[in-house]
């Protein structure tokens, strides 16, 4: 059983050059994906953390960052396999969204069912007047 009210955890990229130990802000009940177009091809589960709760243990120096668009949002990936490990977020820039599947002992298969964002009706672009910014629910069914 997923326990979503964890506070604080390490993490680590694939091939471990990179490794961090994260507090986070609302537990693993912030976990989401979303629909903007590098969400959607990346297809990584985050959950949030502020700033200042992400410390690099090892292997600042092998993070790439990758922007695009209006570069708000940083993504971060380890240069040795290639794996994403967090983001400073776009709709709220004093968070970070951190990659589940780098946390020590979670899997995104954990997660029962996950929120997904509407990013392609991104609230700093507007979004789409009477939507919830949700556009629906991810859902694993093992067998």
């Amino acid at each position: 059983m997923l326990d979503e009210n964890i506070d604080e955890i390490d993490g680590a990229c694939h091939c471990g050059t990179v490794r961090f130990h994260v507090r986070l802000a609302n537990g693993l009940r912030s976990a989401r994906r979303c629909t903007c177009s590098y969400c959607r091809m990346r297809g990584a589960i985050a959950v949030s953390a502020n700033l200042d709760d992400i410390q690099i243990v090892s292997g600042e120096a092998a993070l790439t960052l990758y922007q695009f668009n209006t570069k708000t949002a940083k993504h971060y990936f380890c240069s040795v396999c290639g794996i994403y490990a967090h983001h400073q977020r776009r709709s709220n820039p004093q968070q970070y969204g951190v990659n589940v599947a780098c946390l020590e002992g979670i899997s995104p298969f954990d997660f029962l069912s996950v929120t997904v964002n509407d990013g392609v009706s991104h609230p700093s672009d507007g979004g789409v007047p009477g939507k919830s910014g949700r556009a629906g629910v991810l859902k694993f069914i093992a067998e």
